[in-house]
């Protein structure tokens, strides 16, 4: 923004129009995710899931011998949609963070680092399925790390985004500003709920 400040409306809009999208589709599928385990789970008496195998055990009085296999598709799905966003995060955030050549636009000898990382993330996140973790729980603990963890890097964020030597013209406005340190707020409030609630 700060080599191109003219290009930074339309880029604000796309990403306003993108993050509007995506937090649409993303909060009507998780509506969908929650009305379909009450109907399904909840109706039958079932509250309390702790592995994998009792969610596909759990979708038999809907899915009947199907269960299993349905089961299995989410999860493949989810993975397939799931690993190569996370690999490449993480190609991103070492990437800038050492200094590297980064962006899928390169070929891979032009960024080597970038692209490795993406490799080692990949097939690291792939043999987590065959070493016994349990999916169910490994979601439930990589939410519980993502929740607390955010608390730090919202608090950077927010200071980067206050600052004018950071951001120039581009420093967020009062009421970005209101809602950011209102959320971090209570994501800290949160965390320490949650640390208070695990250490009792």
């Amino acid at each position: 923004m700060k080599k191109a400040p003219e290009q930074a409306d339309t880029q604000f809009k796309n990403i306003r129009i993108d993050t509007y999208i995506g937090m649409a589709v993303s909060n009507v599928i998780m509506f969908f995710i929650i009305l379909s385990a009450a109907l399904s789970l909840h109706a039958h008496g079932i509250t309390n899931i702790q592995t994998s195998t009792q969610a596909a055990e759990a979708l038999r009085p809907v899915a009947g011998e199907f269960a299993f296999g349905i089961f299995a598709m989410g999860i493949i799905g989810t993975g397939l949609l799931a690993v190569p966003v996370l690999a490449g995060s993480i190609g991103y955030a070492a990437g800038e963070a050492l200094k590297w050549p980064i962006g899928l636009a390169r070929k891979p000898y032009e960024a080597k680092g970038f692209y490795s990382i993406i490799a080692i993330s990949t097939v690291v996140g792939t043999s987590l399925s065959f070493v016994g973790i349990d999916p169910i729980k490994a979601l439930f603990w990589s939410a519980v790390i993502n929740g607390v963890i955010s608390v730090p890097i919202l608090f950077v964020m927010m200071t980067m985004a206050v600052n004018a030597d950071v951001m120039g013209e581009f420093v967020i406005p009062k009421g970005l500003r209101a809602a950011g340190w209102l959320t971090t707020a209570g994501m800290t409030l949160a965390a320490i709920l949650l640390i208070v609630q695990f250490s009792q």
